[in-house]
């Protein structure tokens, strides 16, 4: 199977499913921006915090802000990015729009008390984070200014992540001069538990240990791992960096709940054994 192949395999994979979920996380992220960003004026970066500021200044039509500046950037996107790489946000950028004029009317019905900011934040960095988690975890993107950074990465070798963060700082400063400096607080707030979310949604919370150890007493490391803790062990051979010796490197997966049974048997067995534990988020098959 060649790439093309295997990246067409993926988009297939699950479709229907994963298009429903996108239009659900897309109709709450509308839900969400008009019944508390917009109200609170939280500028928290992207077109989203370009269109409140519009709003408020011009009182320009958030919806139709926002479908102006996503398919000037989608457009972008198809001519530097290409259409694989384009593709994800097709959806995202005519549907979102359509969903925000939907619900602009949503306030006269949902009552939010806005007097305490902090609250209101952390809600909105708590629902925004999962919604945007589901939305990447099932292979999508809302498209926006993240289109830019992936254009000057590809163009000028800029890193995503700084160009995105200076982007985003230049709105939200902008926003905290039309808004004050304590929304830009609030706001930062909202960043910051909103990409917490985002990962733990894509990642989900890990339950397993995965552990490298190197040691000398390898055959009675792994003979403790396999028939004291009764789980798999998987040995392969290493060459050191600095003075180049052969080693055996054990890599074992267990539950969290058993951290403290695999360290001490490694200490126990060897005090200056070398180990590597880490996170497993995912761990599956090997049968």
């Amino acid at each position: 199977m060649n790439i093309d192949e295997i990246i067409k395999a993926i988009h297939k994979k699950k479709l229907g499913r994963r298009y429903l979920l996108l239009l659900i996380t897309l109709f709450f992220s509308a839900c969400l921006f008009n019944l508390f960003l917009l109200p609170s004026k939280l500028v928290t970066g992207g077109v989203g915090g370009i269109t409140i500021i519009t709003k408020y200044l011009y009182n320009w039509n958030p919806s139709i802000v926002t479908f102006l500046i996503s398919i000037s950037l989608l457009l972008l996107s198809f001519l530097y990015l290409g259409i694989e790489k384009t593709s994800g946000s097709v959806v995202a950028t005519i549907i979102y729009p359509f969903f925000v004029q939907l619900t602009a009317g949503i306030g006269n019905y949902i009552t939010i008390d806005m007097t305490d900011l902090l609250l209101v934040s952390i809600f909105i960095g708590v629902i925004s984070g999962v919604l945007n988690g589901i939305m990447y975890k099932i292979g999508f993107s809302n498209g926006g200014l993240p289109i830019i950074s992936q254009i000057l990465f590809q163009d000028f070798n800029i890193p995503i992540s700084h160009s995105s963060f200076i982007l985003n700082t230049i709105i939200i400063i902008i926003g905290g001069i039309f808004f004050g400096l304590t929304n830009v607080m609030y706001a930062l707030i909202i960043l910051f538990i909103n990409s917490l979310l985002i990962d733990r949604v894509i990642l989900g919370i890990s339950k397993n240990k995965a552990f490298y150890i190197i040691t000398h007493k390898d055959e009675e490391v792994r003979d403790y791992i396999i028939n004291q803790l009764h789980h798999s062990v998987t040995v392969f051979d290493v060459k050191g960096g600095f003075l180049e010796k052969k080693r055996k490197v054990l890599l074992t997966v267990v539950p969290s709940r058993e951290y403290f049974q695999v360290t001490s048997g490694i200490k126990v067995l060897d005090d200056a054994a070398f180990f590597l534990a880490c996170d497993a988020y995912q761990v599956e098959g090997g049968k």
